[in-house]
């Protein structure tokens, strides 16, 4: 597919993802939201990479639907995705609740992380929510957007967003759509860790590298699969999902190398023959 609103880099397990319409502020289209699906399938499908880095080209991350595409709907009569038969659903059939826009990064294999550069707004906060992790620059502006514009939050944000940051911040910020800066949300949940700009990106490259060195593929795999299907469910199909996957794990070969590194007091060498 050739990428008009997008960038794609791949450096051994690590991958970026940018989203690239700076003269929109990395405003949101069908054709953003068509090439991040393909993207992220490359990703999945490429047995090397294990995280995708998702950030915005220039001082924004993504600043939500783009005006030309709102005015569109109203030409329309409708929501209009801008999307056609070429979109690619990575993460789909996992599970049923994850068979939806977003919901399907529950279901993939990749971690993805969040590296939320600038303003987010509207479904580029939704975006970031939906990542396994949060990393932001301190001065990037958030907010929900909906509300001004008449519409229902996005794309599941009043599911999610009460889960990261607890019922009470959750409601005020779904329901005013009011302007904040991230480092307004320190200590609330929704963010790894708020950084100075200039030091986000390397940070969280940094944090990339650390889990492909320390982490062993297929825990790094198990474990994301865990985390969003034991939502779903009670704490005892958790405890009996976890006890099956620990039986199928000891004969793996990652965790003979991770025994043996611990016990040899050095680093893992994941994927190496023994």
């Amino acid at each position: 597919m050739e990428l008009k609103a997008t960038l794609f880099e791949a450096k051994g397990p690590v991958a970026m993802v940018t989203l690239c319409r700076p003269h929109r502020h990395n405003a949101w289209t069908g054709r953003m939201h068509t090439e991040l699906r393909y993207l992220l399938e490359k990703a999945e499908t490429n047995p090397e990479i294990r995280t995708v880095v998702i950030t915005g080209k220039g001082k924004d991350f993504c600043v939500g639907a783009d005006s030309q595409a709102l005015e569109g709907h109203i030409e329309k009569g409708g929501y209009d995705s801008g999307t056609d038969a070429e979109l690619a659903n990575p993460g789909y059939g996992v599970a049923p609740q994850f068979d939806h826009n977003f919901a399907f990064m529950f279901g993939l294999n990749v971690t993805t992380i969040a590296a939320v550069n600038g303003a987010a707004a509207g479904v580029g906060l939704v975006l970031a929510c939906y990542c396994d992790l949060r990393f932001a620059a301190n001065n990037a502006k958030l907010t929900t957007a909906h509300g001004p514009l008449g519409l229902p939050a996005e794309f599941g944000l009043s599911w999610l967003l009460p889960r990261l940051i607890g019922l009470t911040r959750a409601n005020d910020l779904l329901l005013s759509s009011r302007v904040l800066l991230a480092s307004e949300t320190d200590g609330w949940g929704l963010f790894n860790d708020l950084l100075e700009p200039e030091d986000l990106l390397p940070q969280v490259h940094a944090y990339a590298r650390n889990l492909a060195t320390r982490v062993a593929p297929s825990a790094q795999r198990m474990t994301k699969r865990q985390i969003y299907l034991d939502q779903h469910q009670d704490v005892g199909s958790a405890i009996s999902h976890s006890e099956e996957l620990l039986e199928t794990a000891m004969t793996d070969p990652d965790y003979r190398e991770g025994v043996k590194a611990l016990i040899e007091g050095r680093a893992p060498r994941w994927g190496e023959d023994d």
